[in-house]
């Protein structure tokens, strides 16, 4: 009876073990991101300059359960010379921002800016040269950042509207940490996943798909183009 009683321990410990080893082998097969709860997209924007390659941004996105970031590193010699060490955008879920942090160089010019927003009151920090100041700013709260002269920041007015888009829209850009400018957003009469941009006199394009996804970015007036390989989503 007391063997019995030992072969059937033997056996449940065994059973159990199967299943903490069949439960362990089933999580660990999922991708990263379903474990973590949140969608990544890596991709590279190649930089045309007229017809020319003059730079690359290479980018991750994270959709994460607060909302979104979009980070950032590359180089550009033209038309402005500027090496990204690294860029980020933190964002809600209606892609509104609340962090920004840059670190490279333009024109050869070693700089840090960092900023905060809230509610459209931006706080930022400058380090140039080793010399910190900061500056305040009101913008209007669901003005999108666009740091002059980086291109993968336009992969947020991509993933917002896409091909949804079904009329003209009045909406606004910061410059940051310069200047905040309004422009329109409308969706091309011949291809909904095409966005007509309209900024300060100039049109960009924004060729986009039915993931939100932006393929390419076209400013025809200064001869520029940016294509987007995307390598990874998941």
């Amino acid at each position: 009876m007391i063997r019995l009683e030992k072969r059937t321990s033997a056996s449940s410990l065994h059973f159990r073990l199967l299943i903490i080893f069949i439960l362990f082998f089933s999580l660990s097969s999922f991708p990263l991101s379903d474990q973590r709860g949140r969608t990544v997209e890596r991709g590279t924007l190649s930089v045309y300059f007229m017809g020319e390659k003059v730079g690359y941004e290479e980018y991750v996105w994270e959709e994460t359960g607060q909302g979104y970031l979009l980070s950032v590193q590359g180089r550009m010699t033209k038309p402005v010379a500027i090496e990204v060490e690294r860029m980020r955008i933190e964002m809600n879920r209606s892609f509104i921002p609340l962090r920004y942090f840059f670190r490279g160089s333009m024109g050869g010019v070693q700089q840090e800016i960092s900023s905060v927003i809230s509610e459209g009151s931006v706080v930022n920090t400058f380090l140039v040269d080793g010399q910190e100041q900061s500056q305040q700013s009101q913008i209007k709260r669901d003005a999108f950042l666009l740091p002059n002269p980086l291109y993968s920041p336009y992969l947020v007015i991509a993933k917002k509207y896409g091909c949804t888009m079904e009329e003209k829209r009045n909406l606004s850009a910061y410059f940051i940490p310069q200047l905040e400018t309004p422009f329109t957003l409308e969706p091309s009469e011949e291809d909904p996943c095409l966005l007509l941009l309209q900024i300060n006199g100039i049109q960009m394009e924004l060729e986009t798909n039915e993931y939100g996804q932006l393929k390419i970015l076209q400013i025809p007036a200064q001869n520029l183009k940016v294509t987007n390989d995307i390598f990874s989503f998941n």
